[in-house]
């Protein structure tokens, strides 16, 4: 897959700084898009967004009035009744915990999706942002007037903002517009904000990180195929050891799928989920309270500060090795 941009039309026709930018991104993704394997993964990762307006009915409808939940508690007797009206009534008088706690949840597995998608759509976009044109010496046409290494270069940022777009956060946002639609109160709509906030910023941080890395690794020659390998291994290869529990913390930090796992980790805040609905709901098992603690302790964040250092050395290095490439040769 190779991009060409018609530079013709900005001779002719003066246009200003977002219209040259605005090409480069278009063009790319109108390239991408003609591959069936990208028109597919983009299906799925749509698919995957509306998982969580399913996610948001099946949990709303489980403890509204009436509901299909409490009409099925009806067929099994007051035991089950009274459990689903005490399921209601947390979230009647708890919804800050209980609901927030649920969209949390919710989101959090939605962006290991997100993740994935934009990974797997990354291996196939890292050969041709800038590995392609250094190959063919096209960086000597596109960086001559009117094109400059700033529109080129936030015309590649722009391809990878756009990728991540179509697979991760438009899904996102269509997923939690949609579960709005179907909350039965205001209380769903309010406390499901906060989790959405931390899922865009989880979101905007593999954005920075990943954007940086792959152009890092698109510059790094002119073979797509080392490029491609490249992305492989450090993503999927190097991220084996680095999960292993007893691995060294310099191999960990060294993987920056693993580094973005554990800033998911932060970002959500899953432990204090749980650990607020183990503290502050009274459940009447005490088993189960101690479940959600130990569950919260597991999903805690080990070395969120650490994972951050990771990531800030990928995107140095990786700067250095793209704004030192993208040069006429």
């Amino acid at each position: 897959m190779e991009s060409t941009l018609d530079l013709s039309r900005w001779q002719e026709v003066p246009h200003g700084v977002a219209y040259r930018r605005w090409t480069i991104v278009a063009t790319n993704l109108r390239q991408l898009g003609r591959t069936r394997f990208f028109r597919i993964l983009v299906v799925i990762a749509w698919l995957a967004g509306l998982l969580i307006a399913f996610a948001s009915f099946a949990f709303s409808q489980s403890v509204a009035t009436g509901g299909f939940l409490e009409t099925w508690a009806e067929k099994f007797g007051p035991r089950a009744e009274a459990l689903i009206a005490a399921l209601g009534g947390f979230v009647t008088l708890f919804p800050d915990i209980v609901v927030r706690g649920v969209f949390t949840l919710i989101l959090w597995i939605h962006s290991y999706f997100g993740l994935v998608f934009s990974m797997i759509a990354l291996t196939a976009v890292v050969p041709t942002l800038i590995t392609t044109d250094r190959a063919s010496n096209a960086l000597t046409i596109y960086l001559a007037r009117p094109l400059t290494t700033v529109d080129y270069l936030i015309g590649k940022l722009g391809t990878i903002a756009g990728v991540l777009a179509l697979v991760w956060t438009g899904p996102l946002l269509l997923g939690w517009l949609l579960s709005l639609a179907f909350a039965p109160n205001r209380d769903f709509v309010i406390y499901s904000f906060g989790p959405l906030l931390r899922a865009l910023m989880f979101n905007g941080i593999a954005l920075v990180s990943l954007s940086a890395i792959a152009l890092g690794i698109s510059a790094l020659g002119k073979n797509s195929r080392i490029a491609q390998v490249t992305w492989l291994v450090l993503w999927l290869v190097l991220s084996i050891p680095a999960s292993a529990p007893q691995a060294p913390m310099w191999l960990k930090r060294a993987s920056f799928s693993r580094d973005l796992a554990e800033v998911r980790l932060e970002a959500f805040n899953v432990a204090d989920a749980f650990s607020d609905a183990a503290t502050q709901l009274p459940f009447l098992n005490p088993r189960f309270a101690e479940s959600l603690q130990n569950a919260g302790k597991k999903s805690a964040a080990t070395d969120y500060t650490g994972a951050l250092a990771g990531l800030g050395v990928f995107i140095a290095a990786s700067s250095v090795v793209f704004l030192r490439r993208i040069k006429p040769e």
